[in-house]
């Protein structure tokens, strides 16, 4: 499509979970309800349009092995845009994406700078690795880095108890969660287990990744402060190949992540039923391939989130939660548009007809 064209959406234009319009229009790369007057270079897509879709928890630019080269960065978003993701928060990585951003045919990144874990107690090559008394300067430093995100790592297998532990105390994340607030910036943490959650939570924590460890106890402490969870089911499969390989040398830990697995979809819907804001998230970029979100939404489905808040957790919600807009009058024409209803079936979401992102059709 050239600059002046305009691209007609028609069908079914799903703008919120019961604003449902017949068409839109993008002219100049944005949405708009309006007929173009005069308009004669037209090209119509028809189906079911949605906001590009969400993944809350993506790493662009990071593999198993540590940082990756931009050809590889480049592979990675462009797989996360063919699956409609349009809008991507960077859940922790060491490489420097920000020439994503002047590319136009790319999605739009939210970061939360670099990792930052407790020195051997996260995956080699991935993390700032510190010990407690420098989490604040490492925090005020990711959050000016970052695009109004920390990630922090909660948890992870503490060697000399051979099972999960948290890696801060809860003074040094207080002081840490606090300093980043005042820079203007949210706060995660990645966290398998039970035993850091509540210092977490009362630390002034935002969102939490995976959130396994959730309990009867912590559910509602998290609901009661409006702390997020980013549960990453299609990551969350994988703990029991990973708990068969670390068997021989940690068989708590192994103990543990099979049970946490086991747990998984009642924790997420005993999560949801408390109130506990969810979104989705698919941990791309690690050990797992990117463009997974249509499988992430199914699980929360299977969990048993209702289909419709399971879609909001890709769109309508999560663009709201992370202040970006969907399709608003006005907004970046970000859409992609779908043979049928995904409110009626979200497997409609693994086969998207059309990809439009910043308004050209680019999938």
């Amino acid at each position: 499509m050239s600059d002046r064209a305009v691209l007609h959406v028609k069908g079914r234009v799903l703008v919120g979970p019961d604003d449902v319009r017949d068409e839109l229009w993008v002219v100049g790369g944005r949405v708009s309800y309006e007929r173009p007057v005069g308009a004669r270079d037209v090209r119509t897509v028809e189906g079911w349009a949605l906001p590009g879709l969400v993944d809350a928890h993506c790493h662009v630019g990071l593999d198993a092995h540590g940082p990756v080269p931009d050809d590889v960065s480049e592979k990675q978003a462009l797989t996360d845009r063919e699956a409609g993701t349009l809008l991507i928060r960077d859940a922790g990585s060491p490489s420097d994406t920000r020439w994503i951003d002047d590319r136009a045919d790319l999605p739009k990144i939210i970061r939360a700078g670099r990792h930052i874990a407790r020195t051997r107690r996260y995956i080699r090559n991935y993390a700032h690795e510190i010990e407690p008394e420098d989490l604040v300067a490492y925090v005020a430093q990711e959050a000016r880095r970052g695009d109004g995100w920390v990630k922090l790592v909660g948890d992870w297998i503490d060697r000399e108890t051979g099972d999960l532990g948290a890696c801060w105390p809860r003074e040094a994340v207080t002081a840490a969660i606090a300093e980043a607030h005042r820079l203007g910036a949210r706060v995660t943490a990645h966290c398998f287990a039970e035993d850091s959650l509540r210092d977490l939570v009362e630390a002034g924590i935002d969102c939490v990744e995976h959130a396994t460890g959730l309990t009867e106890e912590t559910i509602p402490l998290f609901a009661s402060r409006g702390v997020a969870i980013v549960p990453t089911l299609v990551n969350i499969a994988t703990f029991p190949q990973l708990a068969a390989g670390g068997e021989a040398k940690f068989p708590r830990w192994s103990a543990h992540m099979r049970a946490l697995h086991e747990r998984r979809y009642d924790t997420v819907r005993a999560a949801y039923d408390a109130g506990v804001p969810v979104y989705v998230g698919t941990d791309a970029g690690g050990s797992l391939a990117h463009g997974l979100v249509a499988g992430e939404v199914a699980e929360l489905v299977t969990a048993g989130i209702p289909p419709v808040e399971a879609l909001s957790a890709t769109t309508w919600g999560a663009r709201r939660w992370l202040g970006r807009p969907g399709l608003d009058e006005g907004a970046p024409a970000d859409l992609v548009v779908y043979e049928g209803d995904p409110r009626a079936d979200v497997r409609v979401l693994a086969a998207p007809r059309r990809v439009v992102l910043n308004g050209r059709v680019v999938g």
